[in-house]
């Protein structure tokens, strides 16, 4: 345990020290950035997967994520997440009960719906090479946090050198924990109401509030 404890902390060192502003990378996430952006609204299938190779956890969800600008809905298996731009609801079926809290957009927690602009501030980017993900030639590219106390150490991401979209990202936190998102049969063309983006309570009888605000 001890030996994977330091590992782990020579990899964080050697990522700091080598992460940069990288204008190949710059290049590639400009262009990524631009492409999400020009999209009024998209929903995506997507896979979720956690991992830590020291607990031995290896967790697989499947689910959708739907975005419009700065709102986004996420559905997976045990939980759904709501958030509209100022509020977040956090709904988990299986307790029947609903989590309200306040969005802080200063908060280190990836938010979905700006995964394409997280780099332009407060991370070091490093293109790496192009790499297949998914069985698509991607360029890889590490995003690294500024700050030293960052919930995150590294965010690494495939982006499909053919069209700019993101193939999937890894974030990757000091407790181990390895989080990857892969992007699947992404639909652009969507009209979505902004109601879609709230927690109607009328629509879930009998679920629990628990205002968090």
């Amino acid at each position: 345990m001890k030996n994977s404890i330091l590992a782990l902390c020579a990899m964080i060192l050697a990522i700091s020290v080598s992460a940069q502003y990288d204008p190949k990378a710059l290049q590639s996430l400009d262009a990524m950035s631009k492409k999400y952006k020009a999209i009024p609204a998209f929903e995506a299938s997507i896979s979720y997967v956690l991992t830590n190779d020291v607990e031995k956890v290896n967790e697989e969800f499947k689910g959708k994520i739907t975005v419009k600008g700065d709102k986004f809905r996420l559905a997976l298996p045990e939980q759904e997440v709501i958030n509209n731009g100022s509020t977040v609801w956090t709904y988990l079926p299986e307790a029947k009960e609903v989590n309200i809290d306040n969005y802080d957009p200063g908060s280190e927690d990836v938010n979905p719906s700006k995964i394409y602009d997280i780099y332009k501030k407060g991370f070091k980017y490093l293109y790496l090479q192009d790499k297949t993900e998914g069985g698509v030639l991607c360029e890889e590219i590490d995003l690294v946090p500024e700050k030293k106390d960052a919930q995150y150490f590294k965010i690494k991401m495939f982006i499909n050198k053919k069209d700019k979209s993101i193939q999937s990202w890894t974030m990757f936190d000091k407790g181990g924990n390895k989080y990857k998102y892969t992007i699947s049969k992404f639909n652009p063309n969507v009209k979505i109401d902004d109601s879609f983006f709230a927690f109607d309570l009328k629509k879930y009888p009998g679920v629990e509030v628990v205002d968090l605000r």
